[in-house]
């Protein structure tokens, strides 16, 4: 190493002999620190950890580069040892798209939430899925817009009470829910389509799975893949944080039911 001014300067003129990360190893693996700053009992921090857990299963951490939307889990984006790209509102998937083109061997996924990809970017995640991009977009949906106070967003269900829906959403005045996963499963384009949630251990191990997956789906290049995870947020749902797994199954879960739609390896 040749050294400047008290400084040693990493010589770029040949290929490191190791792979370079990005900080030093912590618990767990991929989060350089265990603390954040989203509300307590949020789903999310739960549903990142089993997407980075399955990222370290793979064994392809040096080659991963995810896509964030705009929301309460973009205060990961600093927190991950993985490469991140910001996007504006619900372009995660464009940029995606050309992320993984112009590096095709990269493994490469987005981070939404259900207002980020449903209400402000809805026709780019469906158009990546109609042309089989290989990338894989990941959802999480708490029918809230969590980060601006728990507005109602194009998920929300029937009776849902949020932020600007008091008494509960109602269809005749706000319309019903979409259903996003579903839109996607129909596509040609899209080769697993998913449905997880984490309010409670069994569906924690089960969306990991799914994850799991949709990354395997991704690296043998079948196609556009997607895991929508279904997360808790009491503070935008207005409850207490120990009621918000509960109401999960209740009202989000009984709607926006947890399962595989579409796997194409099972064809």
């Amino acid at each position: 190493m040749e050294r400047r001014e008290g400084h040693v300067v990493v010589p770029t003129s040949v290929p490191p002999s190791e792979p370079a990360r990005l900080v030093d190893d912590f618990t767990p693996l991929l989060l350089d620190v265990g603390e954040h700053q989203l509300c307590p009992g949020c789903g999310e921090p739960v549903a990142m950890r089993s997407a980075l857990e399955a990222i370290a299963e793979l064994d392809v951490i040096q080659r991963t580069i995810a896509v964030f939307g705009i929301g309460c889990y973009t205060a990961f984006s600093n927190n991950l040892d993985v490469e991140v790209l910001q996007a504006l509102h619900g372009r995660a998937p464009s940029l995606a798209t050309g992320a993984k083109r112009a590096k095709p061997n990269t493994v490469v996924f987005t981070v939404q939430g259900d207002g980020d990809m449903v209400n402000e970017g809805l026709q780019e995640v469906l158009h990546a899925a109609a042309r089989g991009e290989r990338i894989t977009c990941i959802m999480l949906n708490n029918g809230v817009f969590g980060e601006t106070g728990g507005h109602m967003t194009a998920t929300t269900v029937l009776g849902q009470r949020t932020k600007n829906t008091l008494d509960g959403r109602e269809a005749e005045a706000h319309g019903y829910p979409i259903m996003l996963s579903n839109l996607i499963a129909q596509l040609e384009g899209a080769a697993y389509v998913a449905r997880g949630a984490v309010n409670n251990a069994g569906n924690v191990a089960r969306t990991k799975r799914m994850l799991l997956r949709a990354f395997e789906s991704q690296l043998a290049g079948e196609g556009f893949s997607f895991v929508e995870i279904l997360t808790m947020c009491p503070t935008g749902w207005f409850i207490e944080t120990q009621e918000s797994p509960g109401y999960l199954a209740e009202h989000l879960g009984s709607v926006h039911t947890v399962g595989v739609l579409k796997d194409v390896a099972l064809r």
